[in-house]
């Protein structure tokens, strides 16, 4: 026997007033549809431009019992909440639209109070992600981190998946956006000649991508540039598509590629870049990862590592605690990902004994690449859930989203710094002013017979 004040009338009358209330303080253009298919409108006189879904009472008893960010996220990814009307990053604009903030200070805590109470013994439906790292998403301990799987479980979703929001060339980083309203092909192939003019890279020498990703670097930097060029990469789904390219490009003898993780690259290399690689190793692991380059590089080689960071915090402990976010994409997305500050990058790099010469943010240029990405993505919805799952897909289109909010904010950041192998004393090969990064181009971007 059901109770009286847990009621199914009790708790969608209760659900209606809650809702009701919330409006009068919120006024933004967005409904919410209950389970039994009423809505209720929180913009006034305002068309709602997106809905709110709710499934079912115990959606918002769980939330009510543990209002994590965690379970927002498991109840949108299992469909315990879904959208209507537009994707993420319509939404969330819905809701941070100037002099929309709603006043909550406003609200009557005693009328809430009373009309959560019907939910508060409503069982939450039993659904959990599925799509989840087994393992040590964190990572913390060097003894412990599994590289090639944090990996695999990342860029192993498949190609065919990537293709959906990527550009043509797979380029899985943030683009370079000489004008906000370029494309995203245009800003990628300007980040990838950018990337060949920080290093400044002449032909025939020897360059090599750590985390090559799908071959768009070595295949470019050969190309138009004349090195030869070499990547690694843990993915194996990314090494047979750079092994295709390179067949299809032609250009079996000027780049290569290995299934290798890059402590076990030999040789030495004029040029190095890692673009998006960084973010994998670990702030334990600078180190050997800054010594393991350096080993790699000749002397006054040229180094640009390029990688996601978080604002530093008054205290190393403060910064050592990880966000809520944080967790999550390590839980759902991105396994042993550690992001470190600038000013500890500078630092291992120079106790590495490297010379650094540029360091340059590109933190609204990830903000403007991942809302494309996300877009992209939703867009191909159908596609994308009969590749991956409804669940896998919500739990990407969720990543996205925040990440692309969390650059545009300020909450994440991203630089590239450029750096030199300063083995013997004396003066670096590097031009004595910047003005070669930005000069017409046009005959270097010529492809190289």
């Amino acid at each position: 026997m059901v109770p009286f004040f847990n009621s199914p009338r009790r708790q969608l009358a209760a659900a209606h007033r809650i809702l009701a209330h919330v409006a009068e303080s919120c006024d933004v253009p967005l409904a919410v549809r209950l389970w039994d298919g009423s809505v209720v409108l929180l913009g006034g006189v305002v068309p709602a431009q997106v809905t709110i879904a709710i499934r079912s009472p115990g959606v918002i008893g769980s939330l009510i019992r543990r209002p994590t960010l965690d379970n927002m996220v498991r109840q949108y990814a299992t469909g315990g909440i879904d959208f209507e009307g537009g994707d993420l990053i319509k939404v969330a604009e819905t809701l941070r639209g100037p002099g929309r903030k709603p006043k909550f200070r406003n609200l009557n805590k005693r009328l809430l109070l009373s009309s959560v109470l019907p939910f508060l013994c409503v069982p939450a439906e039993r659904e959990q992600v599925r799509h989840t790292y087994d393992g040590d998403c964190d990572g913390l301990n060097p003894e412990h981190r599994d590289n090639r799987d944090y990996i695999q479980f990342h860029y192993d979703i498949g190609n065919d998946f990537y293709k959906l929001f990527l550009d043509s060339e797979m380029l899985y980083s943030c683009g370079y956006f000489t004008d906000w309203g370029n494309s995203l092909e245009q800003a990628q192939q300007d980040k990838l000649d950018m990337i060949c003019r920080k290093l400044r890279l002449q032909s025939g020498e020897k360059f090599l991508d750590i985390g090559c990703g799908w071959g768009g670097l070595i295949c470019h930097a050969a190309e138009r540039y004349g090195v030869e060029a070499h990547g690694v990469t843990l993915a194996q789904t990314q090494f047979d598509h750079v092994r295709e390219k390179i067949r299809q490009r032609g250009l079996e003898g000027r780049v290569t590629v290995e299934l290798k993780d890059y402590r076990d690259v030999a040789g030495t290399f004029d040029k190095i870049a890692s673009i998006g690689m960084f973010e994998h190793v670990g702030i334990a692991n600078m180190p050997d990862y800054f010594g393991k380059i350096y080993s790699l590089l000749r002397d006054r080689g040229v180094v640009l590592n390029h990688g996601i960071a978080r604002r530093a915090k008054a205290s190393a402990k403060g910064f050592r605690k990880r966000r809520p976010e944080h967790q999550l994409i390590a839980k759902y997305i991105f396994p042993g990902g550690e992001l470190d500050h600038i000013g500890h990058t500078l630092d291992s790099l120079e106790a590495k004994k490297f010379e650094v010469h540029d360091v340059e943010g590109w933190r609204e240029h990830y903000a403007m690449t991942t809302r494309h990405w996300c877009q992209r993505l939703s867009a191909h919805r159908d596609e994308a859930i009969r590749q991956v799952g409804i669940e896998r897909y919500r739990l990407w289109v969720a990543y996205l989203a925040g990440v692309s909010f969390a650059f545009r904010d300020g909450t994440l950041q991203i630089f590239q710094v450029v750096a030199s192998k300063h083995a013997a004393k004396g003066c670096s090969e590097m031009p004595p002013t910047r003005s070669d990064l930005y000069r017409d181009s046009a005959a270097r971007l010529r492809k190289v017979a």
